[in-house]
């Protein structure tokens, strides 16, 4: 459950609208999240009459250490709307409901620990585990190939160094690249400018790891889409995506259709 809700400013002088709605916009947030560490929602309404039509300036959340389906944790994540919309006799049942979709400007934090943890995601693991494509034939005689043991380090220009094992049926053959993140239609991350890394790695087994370390990076650039990971009702683009140390920071927008009733 939440560590805690505090909203922003000076809260004194709330008239029971504005109490209201603040009540009804945490509950509706924290449906989204399976846990986070801390969520602080700003309502901005003057005057605050305007609540009775449902009108509001700007509705603001900023969460940290969100897990999204009890698996995804993000760092840190925030969205700013501009003017909205809501039906207020919605708001009198305890329900957020907008009377037409908004824009919301969007900021996502990963950290590079919880971009490895994410590997051990089943919603991932299934796309790398077992797999039996028709690129490893000719290196698994028709055996299926897992892809384990993922791990990620991020570098500074949008760089990005990843090593792995793939699991054949009678061996294991250790795999290493280097690559730089890109973006793809604004809802996919791409390893453009995959670069094989043959150091540590046993020059008998140099030749296998290179074709499958390519392999792993089709089947990565595939694998990460915003799509995939949208909630209920809120849709994510990405306008800008860089690594600043150890977190990797997407900016963008968010196309938010209605509130979410799940997370």
């Amino acid at each position: 459950m939440f560590g805690g809700f505090i909203g922003f400013g000076n809260t004194n002088g709330q008239d029971w609208g504005e109490k209201l709605l603040d009540t009804v916009a945490t509950n509706t947030i924290r449906r989204l999240f399976t846990y986070s560490d801390s969520v602080k929602v700003e309502l901005r309404c003057h005057p605050s009459s305007k609540l009775l039509q449902g009108s509001i300036d700007s509705f603001k959340m900023v969460g940290k250490g969100l897990v999204i389906r009890r698996e995804f944790r993000t760092e840190e994540m925030s969205f700013e709307t501009d003017a909205v919309s809501l039906d207020f006799s919605a708001v009198m049942k305890g329900q957020l409901d907008l009377k037409q979709p908004t824009q919301a400007i969007a900021l996502v934090k990963l950290t590079e620990t919880d971009l490895n943890n994410s590997f051990q995601a089943e919603l991932v693991r299934k796309r790398l585990e077992n797999l039996n494509l028709p690129a490893l034939q000719s290196i698994s005689a028709g055996q299926p190939v897992s892809f384990t043991d993922v791990k990620l380090e991020l570098l500074a220009d949008n760089k990005l160094k990843l090593s792995a094992l793939a699991k054949l049926p009678a061996e294991q053959i250790p795999l290493a690249l280097i690559c730089t993140l890109g973006v793809v239609k604004r809802r996919r991350v791409v390893f453009n400018d995959i670069e094989f890394l043959s150091d540590g790695i046993p020059e008998t087994l140099q030749e296998r790891s290179r074709t499958l370390t390519h392999i792993l990076g089709e089947i990565l650039n595939e694998m990460v889409d915003l799509d995939r990971f949208n909630l209920d009702g809120i849709t994510m683009r990405i306008n800008r995506l860089e690594t600043e140390g150890k977190t990797l920071i997407f900016s963008g927008y968010a196309q938010v259709d209605h509130f979410p009733k799940v997370g």
